[in-house]
Order: C-alpha cells, then sequence, then structure tokens
C-alpha cells in the first residue's frame, strides 16, 4: 500500500511577484514625459468622473453602504460631498471615472483603461495626507499621487502586452486589481514583504470573468467592475499592511496556482505549448513606457477599438446626412480586436451594449456628425430609429494589416477605415484613420483638445471661477506636484 504526500516545503515567492515589489519599492520616477502625461491623465480621469455625475444610473451606486456614516480623515470622492473610507471612495471615484467608456485605454494582447487605478490612488494619498495633517506631519503632494499613476500604469500596461487574459474568459480588471494593491500598499508604506504578500493575495482572488462585455450579456457591470477592482487593491492592500502573510507560489503552484486553475489549461492557443511558454510573457522590464505611451479618448465616448471609426464617419457626416435614405451599404475595416470585441448585429439591449458596438458608434457620427454620452441612452435610441436601419446595412471585414500594425511595438495602431455606398451606384471616399486623436504619434493636436474637453467636463460640476482655478492648477506642473493632496482635494468637493 503506497501513498502520495506532498513536500511541505513553502517556495520563494514567484519572481514575477518579486519584479513587481521592487519595481514599486525602488522606481524613481524621473521621465518629465511620463509626469507631463500623468498630469494631463489626471485631469482627463477627474474630467470623465465628473461628467458621469450626469447618469443616474452611476449616482445610485455611489455613497456610504451604511446611509449618514461619518468617517473621520475620510477620503473625498471628486465632484460630491462624500467623505468615505478609502476602499469605498477608491469603488465611487474608479466608477466614476469608468462609467462612459471616456478615460485612457491600453492595446496590446490584452485591454486596459490604466486610469482606473486612479480611484484607489487618489482615495489613499487623501486619506492619508489628512491624517498626516491632523499629527502635525507634511502632508503628501500631489507629485507622488503621479509617480504612483506612472507606476501603476505600467504594471498594469506592460502585464498586458502579451498576456492575453480575454483568451482565457477573464476580464482585464485583474490587472487593475493587480496594479492598484501594489501601488495602494507602497503609498500607505509597505515594507517588501508586506508588498510581496498584498500582490499574491491580489492574483489567489477570483478574478471577474468577461460576461458582462460581450454579446448577447453585455451590460453596465461593465462600468463599475474597474471601480470594484481598485477598491479591492486598496483592501487587500490594508490586510497585507496588518501582517497577513502571502501565498509565494500564487502563480506555479502545480494544480492549485493560477497558471494551472486560471490560465494554461484553458487557453488553446496555449495548450499544446512547452510548459514554460504556458506562463506570463514580459517582453520589457517595467519602467515608465505605459505611462508616456498611453492612449487618451480625446472626443468620443466609446469603446478604444472604434475610436478611429467614429473619427472617419465623422470625416464623411457632411457627404451622407442628406442622403441617409439612400445608402445602400456601408463597410468598416478594422482590426481583428474590434471584430472580436464590438463587432454586433440585432437588438442593443442597453447603453453599455451601445457603447460597444462599432456599427452603432459609426452610424451615430455619421448621421449627427458626433458622438457623446447621450447618443447611447435608450431615449435617444428609440427615437431614432435611422440608427439600427444603418446598422443593418453594415458589413465589418478585417485588413490583416491592421491587425499586424496593432501589435508591432514601434506602430500600435488602431485603425480603421469607413466607406459608404448609395443605392445609385456612387459612393464616398473610403476613409481610412489608422491613428486616433489621443495615440502618442498625434499628442501636439490631442493635448489641446483634451483640455478642452476638461473644461467642459469641469461646468458639468462646478462654477466658472472654481472651473478656472482648478484648471489653471492643474495646467502648471510644478505648482500641481507641489500641492499637498488633502488641499488639492478640497478644491474638487462640493
Amino acid at each position: 500500500m503506497s501513498s502520495t504526500v506532498d513536500p511541505n516545503t513553502r517556495p520563494p515567492y514567484d519572481p514575477l511577484i518579486q519584479d513587481i515589489a521592487d519595481y514599486v519599492l525602488g522606481y524613481q520616477v524621473e521621465s518629465a514625459e511620463a509626469l507631463d502625461t500623468a498630469r494631463n491623465c489626471l485631469m482627463d480621469s477627474l474630467g470623465c468622473a465628473f461628467l458621469a455625475l450626469r447618469f443616474p444610473e452611476c449616482t445610485k451606486l455611489l455613497g456610504p453602504l451604511v446611509e449618514g456614516t461619518q468617517v473621520p480623515h475620510g477620503a473625498r470622492v471628486p465632484g460630491t460631498s462624500y467623505r468615505l473610507d478609502p476602499a469605498k471612495a477608491a469603488w465611487d471615484l474608479g466608477t466614476l471615472i469608468r462609467w462612459l467608456d471616456f478615460n485612457d485605454t491600453w492595446l496590446a494582447a490584452e485591454w486596459a483603461h490604466p486610469s482606473d487605478n486612479l480611484g484607489g490612488i487618489l482615495a489613499v494619498a487623501d486619506h492619508l495626507s489628512q491624517v498626516r495633517v491632523a499629527r502635525g506631519d507634511a502632508p503628501l503632494t500631489m507629485r507622488l499621487v503621479l509617480e504612483a499613476m506612472v507606476k501603476a500604469h505600467e504594471i498594469q500596461g506592460v502585464m498586458a502586452l502579451e498576456n492575453a487574459f480575454n483568451r482565457v474568459g477573464l476580464d482585464h480588471v485583474v490587472l487593475v486589481k493587480l496594479a492598484s494593491t501594489a501601488v495602494c500598499a507602497w503609498l500607505l508604506g509597505a515594507d517588501r514583504e508586506q508588498l510581496l504578500s498584498a500582490i499574491s493575495h491580489a492574483l489567489v482572488d477570483g478574478q471577474a470573468l468577461r460576461t458582462y462585455r460581450h454579446s448577447p450579456n453585455t451590460g453596465s457591470r461593465k462600468s463599475w467592475a474597474a471601480g470594484d477592482a481598485t477598491s479591492r487593491g486598496v483592501r487587500l492592500a490594508d490586510i497585507a499592511l496588518r501582517g497577513e502573510m502571502g501565498i509565494p507560489g500564487v502563480l506555479s503552484e502545480p494544480q492549485w496556482g493560477f497558471y494551472d486553475v486560471s490560465y494554461s489549461h484553458t487557453n488553446k492557443d496555449l495548450a499544446t505549448k512547452p510548459e514554460e511558454q504556458r506562463r506570463f510573457s514580459l517582453p520589457q522590464g517595467f519602467g515608465c513606457y505605459v505611462m508616456e505611451n498611453v492612449l487618451f479618448k480625446v472626443r468620443f465616448p466609446a469603446e478604444f477599438h472604434g475610436q478611429t471609426a467614429c473619427e472617419a464617419a465623422v470625416r464623411l457626416h457632411r457627404q451622407v446626412r442628406n442622403r441617409v435614405t439612400e445608402v445602400d451599404r456601408i463597410r468598416i475595416t478594422t482590426q481583428e480586436s474590434a471584430i472580436r470585441i464590438i463587432n454586433k448585429t440585432g437588438p442593443l439591449a442597453n447603453a453599455a451594449d451601445r457603447d460597444h458596438c462599432i456599427q452603432y458608434m459609426t452610424a451615430v457620427a455619421l448621421v449627427y456628425g458626433n458622438l457623446v454620452a447621450e447618443h447611447y441612452e435608450d431615449d435617444f435610441h428609440q427615437a431614432h430609429p435611422v440608427i439600427d436601419r444603418l446598422r443593418d446595412r453594415m458589413e465589418v471585414v478585417e485588413d490583416p494589416r491592421y491587425s499586424r500594425e496593432y501589435l508591432e511595438p514601434d506602430k500600435r495602431s488602431i485603425a480603421n477605415a469607413v466607406q459608404v455606398f448609395f443605392k445609385d451606384g456612387s459612393s464616398t471616399d473610403k476613409v481610412e484613420v489608422e491613428y486616433p486623436l489621443g495615440h502618442r504619434r498625434r499628442r501636439g493636436e490631442g493635448i489641446a483638445l483634451l483640455e478642452e474637453k476638461f473644461r467642459a467636463n469641469l461646468a458639468t460640476r462646478f462654477a466658472a471661477d472654481r472651473c478656472a482655478r482648478i484648471f489653471a492648477l492643474c495646467k502648471d506642473q510644478a505648482a500641481l506636484e507641489a500641492m499637498p493632496v488633502e488641499r488639492f482635494m478640497d478644491l474638487l468637493v462640493l
């Protein structure tokens, strides 16, 4: 009679966990471009949050779990009067930033919105800075917030370069949780052992499925999933700081680890590869590459793979607006990722369903010459049946070059082309847009428009004099970096 006994020798932490911890603890953010982009990212993310406060489906989810709860030195939620514990404040701000699908984006093997992490970063920094001031210590400054943003962007974005969680059905918010946990633990003062523990708990957590992002189940959870993930990061960081032991082999442990349970064995693309390739791949080390190359959504609150389709459609608007009834067919040429994520036919059930439909966003831009958040709402959709009539006439095809250059490190284009054909045999030109306004290659053109976007979003929440003060501060790199966090937050609350 024989028996199997597992050796109970505790392993060292998986190398990736150690790499992330050492990066967060040791990397000095010195890139002026990264810090400048982080400032613009902060400005844009807050603007997206202010705009989201106009939508009741979002605001109904905000605030304390127990009405009337008072939290001394609680973190503030920008654009509101809420003062909450940091985990719930992170949930609220993360949800506001992501609600309208209008904040920054990172596209690679995995798709991501790195500014989702700002929910946790700003909530933790605001709380800590208030506590420090109350104790007579120096406050935290916004420079630290910008550095934390650079590091969170980098963790999330580098992890997304070659690791397709979407291929195994996991949602990209797993990377929000990972990055928020690591950076928030650092802000809270974690030592290396505490940081390793925190990161391991982010990976051992149950991870969200992508079900709510895809037809036929697309729904509003995709608008609060990132808020939930950054909030969870705050909670796990706090648990680790309280001395909770970590799980060193969370990734690599046979049978029980992340790779075996949630990644390799269910990934058809990896199933036939050697075991060492059925692991996360990092093509480069952590630095500030992601923040320097992040994609901003400058004009359209829509899933990023369709941004250039909207630009092309707006350019065609004048040729199409008076001939809508004459349209025979519309061809959208796109990349493989867009076909997999946002190519939809049939009924669209809700606003979240519509902003993840390349045909819907293109039709609106063709007919109305613009695309704003209100265009996704039920009332607008029901009042404008022309949108669905045009959707029925659309074909979506892949251009292999678009798919290839989407992944090339020196390009990372997100190309689309739109062409409209009329019943009389005539057609528009094929309008192609390879790089969206928010791409690094179009920074000079895009930043001025990003600032206009921020001004408009500020005006939805604050009086003109307050808008001017906030905008002037966010424009001034040196003044913003020197500003105490709690004083910055004072400007943003009601």
